[in-house]
């Protein structure tokens, strides 16, 4: 006899009153009875490969024990033209691609979607592109793709969020902003607390002036960095007038520019913060360049925690941003909407944490 048919009888046997407080049953309540994972349920209801009999039979039996009833559009997903997810990267036409970032917000999208019984696919678009709106609503329209995950700067369009939302289209973004969290569902990190925690630190090694990278024009999550980062200086009783801000384009190219700019005057900054880390690994090798000492000459921190961040020299003090854990929860998010028939999908923000990783760039300045 199998485990399934020795597991008690749920209360209440009917499918309106086998989940708890009165609530239908869920495809949590099938995954539970049957001992099996979520989407396993999902695999086997929706008659998809990598599934044994042995499974689909627990499956099967669970779903008759409950009289679970198989959403809608959940059930329909194994018959439209497309079982994709499609995560939507941005950048500018002309700069470089944010090499680690979409990497590993790919690689952890990539890994949940598959653990999930879905297909991940990447799609490129320029912020300048007139027709961006319109070829990312084609998308969903002409069935290729199943869902949206946006990531940043269309993550802080309101008026594209507007527009799936009208068109059913289920979406989750990445470091949405404020507004988009209203009309969306979201995941990301505290922005404006890990920009804080970069200022304290540099602020309290005794440092006063400041470069500053930003990044490309529009992208909101790097922007709400910096107003963490104004916060503490204000805290620490300094204006912006301690803060020399150039605009980069989160490439290695751009931190090398940006440097050779602000380390170019007689009053230089003690410290340059970087937007991100291929910026900050940039405004070291042009520091470098010029023959300063770092970090006695100029401390230097990044955002990321690329791999790139622990090898170069001196290592580099960084926000560890957890992408990886952000995309994936992204993709679980999404399946949840559509396994749930929720449409574009239910508004909340999921926060995941991150961490300052202190390594060997940031020093007191000399003199």
């Amino acid at each position: 006899m199998s485990s399934l048919s020795k597991s008690p009888p749920i209360s209440g046997a009917s499918g309106t009153e086998a989940g708890r407080n009165g609530r239908p049953p869920t495809i949590d309540d099938v995954a539970a009875l049957a001992g099996v994972g979520r989407a396993t349920v999902s695999r086997a209801l929706n008659d998809q490969a990598h599934v044994s009999d042995r499974m689909r039979d627990r499956v099967m039996r669970a779903v008759e024990a409950l009289d679970y009833r198989v959403n809608p559009q959940a059930r329909n997903l194994a018959s439209r033209a497309s079982n994709t997810l499609t995560l939507i990267n941005c950048n500018a036409r002309d700069a470089p691609p944010n090499s680690y970032y979409f990497a590993a917000i790919e690689l952890g999208a990539l890994r949940a979607a598959a653990a999930a019984g879905f297909e991940l696919s990447t799609f490129n678009i320029h912020i300048e592109d007139d027709n961006r709106d319109d070829r990312l609503i084609e998308l969903f329209a002409s069935g290729r793709s199943t869902g949206l995950i946006l990531s940043p700067p269309l993550s802080a369009d309101v008026e594209l969020a507007r527009r799936l939302i009208a068109q059913g289209c289920p979406v989750v973004c990445i470091s949405p902003s404020e507004e988009v969290r209203a009309l969306l569902p979201g995941v990301g990190f505290d922005e404006a607390a890990a920009g804080y925690e970069i200022a304290h630190h540099v602020v309290a090694a005794g440092h006063r002036r400041f470069g500053y990278m930003l990044g490309i024009e529009g992208h909101l999550a790097a922007e709400t960095r910096f107003a963490g980062f104004l916060r503490a200086l204000a805290e620490a009783g300094l204006d912006e007038g301690a803060v020399t801000a150039l605009r980069g384009d989160f490439s290695f190219r751009s931190g090398v520019e940006l440097a050779e700019a602000l380390l170019a005057g007689p009053d230089r900054p003690t410290a340059i913060v970087c937007a991100n880390d291929d910026m900050a690994v940039g405004a070291m090798f042009a520091a470098h360049r010029m023959h300063l000492a770092m970090p006695g000459d100029l401390s230097v921190v990044g955002f990321d925690d690329a791999p790139v961040a622990a090898y170069i020299w001196p290592p580099l003090t960084t926000i560890h941003q957890p992408i990886r854990r952000i995309a994936a929860r992204a993709v679980e998010r999404l399946v949840e909407t559509l396994l749930r028939g929720q449409g574009t999908g239910t508004p909340g923000f999921d926060a995941i944490d991150h961490h300052l990783v202190l390594r060997e760039s940031v020093a007191p300045p000399r003199g």
